[in-house]
């Protein structure tokens, strides 16, 4: 038996608009001309160019023109001339020359090429093409033998044993780059050091990798120095060897590699003392909803009668409501990201006139923002993402300003972003054979009245990736 009954509830569900305005605003500059690209093709109703006072009146007297009635059909219809689509659409004084694309070659196919080379077995070269389909873009094989034999017999069907796959490694391990089909640092580096004419560097070198690899990486070089009966610049000179090495001989083969472009969202000049902000949208056409499209539908309106007029007017008017949320939601955007921007440089007004000096960049969070502009917390939060301002000292990320704060001996606010300056600047000083430690760089602060306890230290410098001072030792 069905059984009904009646239930409230109380649920918050963002509009198809709020929906598109949130996606927008998250989007760099970049990606936002390729969206507008998008919605230009999916949406005739919307079109590129500035909107006049004249076509934004949606109650203009129609022409005599559009009195007539229009098929839907007939606007779609493709008006390209039949020339304009011809291949053979050139003069007889044009010259055609041909564009060189190069696609460039793999880290992948750029060994695979090297088998080619080699006089190996038709099976020795299907063990070493699948080899190479496991290594990785660093240049190691990181799987076991083992799983790769498995993988071999289940996809292939083809049953091999570790031995074949080691001589097959083997081979791989002798091509270029240095060291590719290591299993390990350790091995990498043992290729590239077997590779080298034979010099008392490279024998002492080889020495320190095979019987003192964990005191090498932990530098613990005084208990290498005692168990090799080394001298120190010997220990140098051997160590100098092994840093000359490729520890990721994959990452050097960049042929397949694209550079990223920033593209800043903001473009802040100082014209003597006077900040002028102002939105990048070079790129970024402005839209317009299609006056065509709105005479369209008035057209269609004055014949509801007809049963395919009632459905074109549905068609038109889903499209032009489509255009003005659309071009709405990009004003909005501007707007949005202008007010974020203005409040960040109001707060920070005393670094951006300086020239980029970070001790007078002051703490800043997202609420700061919020509470200026009276924006969500989120909504900041999505304008602070993945957006860059230009300034006369260079192109910085929006979260670069942001920092937590902390107070000093006399009271006074400081960015935390001023202390790990001078947690930078005080290694970068120090003395490489005697590193500082958290708690010396703990009492250098404290010093200059920063009352921090080692822990915080440790955890600033884990921010800025400096190693501890152990690691950051040096001959």
């Amino acid at each position: 038996m069905l059984h009904q009954r009646l239930q409230q509830k109380l649920i918050q569900k963002l509009s198809p608009q709020q929906i598109q305005m949130i996606k927008l605003l998250e989007i760099p500059t970049m990606q936002l001309e390729e969206r507008i690209k998008e919605e230009l093709i999916e949406n005739p109703a919307l079109e590129e160019g500035r909107e006049s006072a004249e076509e934004g009146d949606d109650n203009l007297p129609q022409s005599e023109e559009n009195e007539k009635d229009v098929s839907i059909d007939e606007y779609l219809r493709d008006e390209t001339p039949s020339y304009k689509l011809s291949a053979k659409n050139y003069s007889q004084d044009t010259q055609k020359t041909e564009i060189p694309f190069s696609a460039g070659t793999s880290f992948h196919d750029h060994l695979v090429s090297q088998l080619g080379l080699r006089n190996i077995t038709v099976r020795e070269k299907a063990l070493a093409e699948y080899l190479i389909g496991n290594i990785d873009d660093d240049g190691y094989l990181r799987r076991s033998l083992d799983s790769v034999a498995d993988d071999m017999a289940f996809s292939l069907g083809v049953e091999t044993t570790n031995s074949e796959l080691e001589s097959a490694l083997k081979i791989i391990q002798e091509f270029e780059p240095s060291g590719v089909g290591a299993k390990n640092l350790r091995e990498c580096l043992m290729i590239q050091l077997n590779q080298k004419t034979e010099t008392p560097e490279i024998e002492q070198a080889k020495k320190i990798l095979t019987l003192f690899f964990d005191e090498f990486t932990k530098k613990h070089y005084d208990k290498i120095m005692s168990r090799l009966s080394l001298s120190e610049e010997e220990l140098k000179n051997a160590i100098g060897e092994i840093l000359k090495l490729n520890p990721k001989p994959g990452g050097s083969f960049q042929s397949d590699k694209v550079a990223e472009h920033i593209f800043p969202d903001f473009i802040l000049e100082d014209k003597e003392g006077v900040l002028n902000l102002t939105l990048n949208s070079r790129n970024v056409p402005e839209l317009k909803v299609s006056r065509m499209y709105t005479d369209m539908l008035n057209t269609y309106a004055r014949n509801k009668k007809k049963r395919n007029n009632r459905e074109a007017i549905t068609f038109v008017k889903q499209k032009l409501e489509s255009a003005r949320w659309f071009i709405d939601a990009i004003k909005q955007r501007q707007t949005t990201l202008m007010q974020t921007m203005e409040a960040i440089i109001s707060l920070q007004k005393d670094y951006f006139l300086s020239g980029g000096d970070e001790a007078l960049l002051t703490p800043m969070i997202l609420k700061d923002v919020a509470d200026i502009t009276a924006l969500d917390i989120s909504t900041v939060s999505r304008v602070a993402n993945s957006k860059y301002v230009q300034t006369p000292f260079g192109i910085f990320p929006l979260k670069f300003f942001f920092s937590e704060g902390m107070q000093t001996e006399s009271g006074e606010e400081v960015s935390t972003r001023e202390i790990k300056k001078i947690l930078q600047d005080n290694v970068n000083i120090e003395s490489k054979r005697k590193p500082l430690t958290d708690d010396e760089l703990a009492a250098i602060l404290q010093e200059k009245g920063y009352q921090i306890a080692r822990r915080t230290v440790a955890k600033y410098r884990e921010q800025l990736n400096i190693p501890v001072a152990r690691l950051r030792k040096e001959l």
